[in-house]
């Protein structure tokens, strides 16, 4: 119980890295497995920020049999003299020390992803142990830290110096820093980390720094892999398009530094109806766009306007072309490197800096008109604005489209009787809408649910695979429309995310091939058409159990096959196992206490980390290229995998 005095000595004063062991979240977001991997990025990132800034051209990532993980580089190596404030080595202070760090002026470093000076003394704090070795003068440094129990306080301290730095005298001719952890199982849900997160991450570093090699090493499997980009994001344009149909071979570059911001751009289209951009500031993925992105699409925009008029391609009368219209099948990466970086929020996935949006924007309009001066790519801009005036002319007969279904009534608020069964709260953010495979399973839930803040959409069969679909292809589809309509968001460019009447979106298939598929196909829509959903964190898989075991009036439930072992083990001899086939086969009780009750059952919120990969494999496994599916097929057996959701208990 709070006492009823609050005084000075009251207030606690973590020392040193306490504050992070107490509370690793607002470090590093959770203890899942996500933010596993990330205190081993914050160590990457310190060695990217070498390589980007033109120190360092060689990275060795490894993974060791004993669980520890290390990140080797070839830069300048952290400092090793004596700071003159704190009074000890430059890598002690690194290591020990928050908000310290070499990146917070330009002196050092002109770009940083890092910018908050707390990386390596995260992964410090919540390790078992780190291990220091700095290569330089011919010679290497090295230094230990610990976590340990102190006795006297009966609490853990983390990333202690086991000694100061030492001059170990072995010679060497390398230059750069390794660094070697062990994360602390007492921290973190899970200590295995995942090769293949760690390789999607460092394919795209990659492909972000030309010319930097990065190795991967996994010595739990023998398994080793290099990546190298001499094109850099040219070949990441054609890599996210290996599986799509380009409509010129060669993606267009552009590389160019104003005001101090360095920006580089790769664009190529194909024959799809959406757009695959991505942009990054300093290497790290924002998600959510900002400046930079609105710069160079309203660059773009112009600069296309401006050569079909100078073609006479657009006549007098011709309205201009829309950005939405250049932007339908465009695959497009936009690097931006700069100091000062604001990124709005604490995930740093939307930049803020506004001087970005000029900058980038006259970068794009410089750098296109130079290629359009080039006849051989002259060509290439006119089939790009053949592919506009193409989705312009489908724009303006869906907007036709549009407003004869809105004078009808016909999709934003189609007739969902019999269909969707809504609920009665009105309250968005405590609404939860179930998208339900099957009338059956769809009967239950309704029978099932809490109608104050619970609603059930059952669909019939396998609703439209939308990719390579036209958007009027897609809202043809009865199943998408009653989607659409339940949401209330609209879908495209008209979406709107504010409009959203349900804060949880859950899909609910059966755990075989059929409801995976149903599962794929859902999620690629909510991905093409409605992705900010997505990134926004509102879509969700709801996990049915697999088995149920029973004795007696005891009644246990398992969701795959290790946890069955253990509930057989609980519930004792002379059980009774039953494996449900589909949703179908509960009756309503049973799919509440297992699925859809909030205290019991198990949601994993989709999420999108690695969105420019998880294009391509949508592309991939959705489209039209058997080849490619058949390959990745083959190469990946185990699709379920459960690092590609977050699971979130109690949701």
């Amino acid at each position: 119980m709070a006492k009823n005095t609050y005084k000075a000595e009251d207030i606690k004063i973590l020392e040193g890295l306490d504050a992070v062991r107490t509370r690793p979240g607002m470090y590093i977001g959770s203890t899942s497995v996500t933010g596993l991997h990330h205190i081993l990025w914050e160590i990457v990132d310190n060695a990217i920020d070498e390589a980007a800034n033109g120190f360092a051209n060689k990275i060795i990532i490894t993974l060791h049999k004993d669980g520890s993980a290390s990140v080797e580089d070839n830069g300048r190596g952290i400092p090793t003299d004596i700071h003159s404030k704190a009074g000890v080595s430059g890598v002690q202070v690194v290591f020990t020390k928050l908000h310290a760090g070499g990146k917070f002026d330009s002196d050092n470093y002109s770009y940083s992803g890092g910018l908050h000076g707390v990386g390596a003394s995260v992964t410090n704090a919540l390790s078992e142990w780190l291990k220091v070795e700095v290569y330089k003068n011919n010679t290497t440094f090295a230094m230990n830290f610990h976590s340990f129990l102190d006795e006297t306080t009966g609490k853990v301290r983390s990333g202690v110096p086991v000694a100061p730095l030492k001059d170990t005298k072995v010679k060497t001719k390398k230059k750069g820093t390794k660094v070697q952890f062990l994360p602390d199982k007492t921290v973190f849900e899970t200590v295995e980390f995942s090769a293949n997160t760690i390789l999607k991450r460092i394919r795209e570093l990659a492909f972000l720094n030309k010319g930097l090699e990065i190795k991967f090493i996994d010595e739990r499997t023998e398994y080793t892999q290099t990546f190298m980009y001499e094109g850099g994001i040219i070949d990441y344009v054609k890599y996210l398009n290996e599986s799509k149909t380009t409509l010129y071979t060669e993606p267009l570059y552009v590389a160019e530094s104003k005001d101090n911001i360095f920006v580089e751009l790769a664009i190529q289209h194909t024959d799809a109806y959406v757009d695959s951009v991505y942009s990054f500031v300093n290497n790290i993925p924002t998600h959510e766009g900002g400046m930079h992105e609105t710069g160079f699409r309203s660059g773009l925009t112009r600069i296309l306007n401006d050569f079909a008029r100078d073609k006479n391609i657009l006549k007098e009368k011709d309205e201009n072309l829309l950005g939405e219209d250049f932007k339908e099948g465009l695959t497009a990466i936009i690097s931006v490197k700069m100091q000062n970086v604001q990124f709005e929020g604490q995930t740093k996935t939307k930049l803020g800096n506004p001087e970005a949006k000029p900058a980038v924007e006259g970068i794009t309009v410089n750098g296109l008109s130079l290629l359009m001066k080039d006849k051989k790519k002259v060509k290439t801009f006119e089939t790009i604005i053949a592919k506009a005036m193409s989705a312009a002319k489908v724009r303006l007969a869906a907007k036709k489209a549009k407003e004869i279904a809105r004078a009808s009534k016909s999709i934003d608020s189609q007739n969902l009787v019999g269909k969707l069964a809504s609920c009665s709260g009105r309250k968005a953010e405590l609404n939860e809408l179930f998208i339900v495979e099957g009338d059956s399973a769809g009967g239950n839930a309704k029978q099932a649910r809490v109608r104050q803040f619970q609603a059930i959409l059952p669909i019939r069969g396998k609703i439209l695979n939308v990719e390579k679909k036209k958007l009027e292809q897609v809202l043809q589809n009865e199943e998408i429309r009653s989607i659409i309509s339940a949401l209330g968001t609209g879908i495209g460019s008209d979406f709107n995310l504010d409009s959203l009447k349900y804060h949880k979106v859950i899909i609910l298939s059966d755990a075989d091939v059929d409801g995976y598929h149903i599962r794929s196909l859902l999620l690629t829509f909510f991905f093409r058409y409605m992705k900010e959903l997505i990134n926004e964190g509102h879509v969700y898989i709801g996990m049915p159990p697999l088995y149920s075991v029973s004795k007696g009036k005891v009644k246990e439930y398992a969701y795959n096959d290790k946890e069955l072992e253990k509930k057989i083990e609980k519930v004792g001899c002379g059980y009774e196992i039953k494996r449900y086939k589909g949703l179908g086969e509960m009756n309503a009780d049973q799919l509440w206490e297992t699925t859809m009750d909030p205290e019991n059952r198990t949601l994993m919120r989709v999420t999108i980390e690695e969105a420019a990969e998880a294009d391509r494999l949508i592309t991939v496994l959705m489209g039209e290229e058997v080849s490619a599916r058949k390959q990745y097929i083959f190469e990946n057996a185990n699709f379920n995998k459960e690092d590609t959701f977050k699971k979130i208990k109690k949701a």
